[in-house]
């Protein structure tokens, strides 16, 4: 069976699929085109964001393609400069609209605070104000659209553990997810175990670190020990550490391709793998 097809099981008892399509960076165009090729070639979960702005244009496709709704995993996030519960309301009914659907399958806090004060996201926030009570005024907007029924699950992004930790000691609906970057020589060491610890899963966004890790020699050489590419290597290395990759790409031949991942990675190539390390961005 296609990783496509193969599920996750949130803390909700909600079935996800394991690899995901992300949007991140690209123009309206270049997301509706990549989500239908991704619809075409097979895929079950699209992720998208209202900072991206593109979120009308993944709905289009969706609609566009026919395919039964309750089939699909829509994610989308809250806006990072959303931080009050009057605010977050409105903007869950604009990504509704936007994204031509009843309902949100998974719907994330973008970050814990404004991306002016986040100098490296999930890795290293400016000094200056932690947004926790603002982070669970948003929060408690979410619980409400999810008792609603306009979300059925909820989570948060980019959060570190001491952002994650607040939003867990007050909730009442558990967030399943946190969606942080993640790939070869960036592997979160630090906030993944907590995150895992209390029950949640890490979406890995990012995977191919926005294409840096293709022009990496060393990923080359193992990536042609399998006959892949070094993006289907890196996919594959994320659902080996028991992340949800969500791969991106503009044209539909690498869309399909990056789903292609139905191989094993060896120990001792993961091993080699799990030594690499970057810079953050």
């Amino acid at each position: 069976m296609s990783f496509l097809h193969e599920t996750y099981t949130l803390n909700n008892g909600i079935q996800i699929p394991k690899v995901g399509l992300g949007t991140w960076q690209q123009t309206k165009q270049q997301a509706h085109d990549s989500v239908a090729a991704a619809l075409k070639a097979g895929y079950l979960y699209v992720d998208t964001a209202q900072m991206y702005q593109n979120e009308d244009a993944v709905g289009a496709a969706i609609a566009e393609s026919g395919i039964d709704r309750t089939t699909l995993t829509i994610s989308t996030k809250i806006d990072a400069s959303i931080k009050n519960y009057q605010d977050a309301a409105r903007s869950i009914d604009e990504s509704l609209a936007a994204l031509e659907t009843d309902y949100i399958d998974l719907l994330l806090i973008h970050a814990p605070r404004p991306w002016n004060q986040m100098a490296v996201p999930n890795v290293r926030p400016v000094a200056g104000n932690n947004y926790y009570e603002e982070n669970l005024a948003v929060w408690r907007a979410m619980e409400d659209a999810v008792k609603a029924g306009k979300v059925k699950s909820i989570g948060v992004s980019n959060f570190n553990n001491e952002d994650l930790k607040n939003i867990l000691d007050a909730a009442e609906i558990k967030p399943v997810v946190n969606q942080i970057i993640y790939h070869i020589g960036m592997t979160q060491d630090v906030n993944q175990p907590f995150t895992e610890a209390n029950g949640l899963l890490v979406q890995a966004y990012s995977p191919i670190r926005t294409g840096r890790l293709l022009r990496m020699p060393e990923l080359q050489e193992i990536a042609a020990h399998y006959d892949r590419s070094v993006a289907q290597l890196a996919i594959r290395y994320a659902l080996a550490k028991g992340t949800l990759p969500l791969p991106k790409a503009n044209h539909p031949e690498y869309v399909a391709q990056n789903a292609d991942v139905d191989f094993e990675i060896t120990a001792a190539d993961m091993a080699v793998l799990d030594a690499i390390e970057m810079p953050p961005y």
